[in-house]
């Protein structure tokens, strides 16, 4: 019996002892496991506040999908969409802070009114089209991007128009772009050195004026004001004060505009004593001078614009 008993002490002890070797390695294992994770996160940068904030996004994601896809497969998207707003607010996913860039001339307080409508709703319920809708639909406002930016902030980056020209209104001066959009009103003194469009439906004019200017690169930086006559022709006055008449017609009027940038190259037309040039009957050229100097000349030109 004492035998026995020895037998069983050593096969206890050796038990015990293997037992510890096999924690021994599963806590190395566990530990070596940890380390790797513990480098491997290190090298991602993102703090540890941030991590917990992917988890809870991550988490609180996963339930906001199943609870969608539950109530969808009951027939009730009304009420799916619904549950996941509530879902997110209760979570702390709501509209707390607009940020608005890319506003240099417009003023921004126009685009925040718009975008604090949003203040405290649940992030899935901003509705982002109509949203930039809105902000398209303000004056300086060429596009608008509106993004969501978790967990409650709401991005908007404005792209603006650029003022190219001033509006002569019956009242008042009016900046407008390129394509003749009008974009608020202007003093007379900020509207100094800006080329001046007049003439009823001069507006609407302003992108066929920019394609007819560009024939005539040389006499653009020249010209201070145009005039839309008639609803059918221009009339350019230059920063000499002179006054070219063109011709109707989109093709007549560049015809004529580069006719009369070849003869002012070549004659210096601009900044002598011609009071206007009129090219409204091509191919003639009618000049009107000063009472002192004589009565109205009238030269002509061949089809090459060339004086005769």
């Amino acid at each position: 019996m004492a035998q026995q008993i020895r037998r069983n002490g050593t096969s206890g002890v050796r038990r015990a002892a293997k037992a510890q070797s096999r924690s021994l390695t599963a806590q190395r294992a566990r530990g070596q496991a940890s380390g790797f994770i513990d480098r491997a996160m290190g090298l991602l940068p993102f703090t540890e506040e941030q991590w917990s904030r992917i988890w809870l996004a991550m988490i609180i994601g996963t339930g906001v999908g199943a609870a969608f896809v539950i109530a969808s497969l009951a027939g009730v998207p009304a009420l799916a969409q619904a549950q996941v707003a509530a879902i997110a607010a209760d979570a702390g996913f709501e509209v707390r802070h607009v940020r608005v860039t890319g506003t240099a001339r417009m003023d921004e307080q126009q685009v925040y009114a718009r975008a604090l409508a949003t203040r405290n709703q649940a992030m899935p319920d901003v509705d982002i089209a109509k949203l930039r809708a809105e902000l398209r639909a303000l004056p300086w406002v060429k596009d608008a991007r509106v993004s969501i930016q978790l967990p409650h902030t709401l991005a908007i980056d404005i792209v603006e128009r650029t003022p190219h020209a001033v509006l002569e209104k019956a009242d008042r001066l009016v900046l407008i772009d390129q394509t003749g959009v009008e974009l608020e009103p202007v003093a007379p003194a900020k509207a100094k050195g800006m080329l001046r469009l007049a003439g009823p439906g001069a507006g609407r004019q302003a992108p066929a004026l920019e394609s007819l200017l560009a024939v005539a690169p040389a006499l653009t930086p020249k010209i201070e004001a145009a005039e839309w006559v008639g609803n059918r022709r221009w009339n350019l006055t230059f920063a000499t004060g002179q006054l070219l008449a063109l011709p109707e017609g989109e093709v007549e009027a560049a015809t004529a505009l580069v006719k009369f940038a070849r003869l002012d190259g070549k004659n210096r037309l601009l900044g002598g004593k011609v009071l206007a040039f009129d090219m409204r009957t091509p191919p003639r050229l009618y000049l009107r001078l000063p009472d002192a100097v004589g009565k109205p000349k009238v030269v002509a030109a061949d089809e090459q614009g060339e004086p005769i």
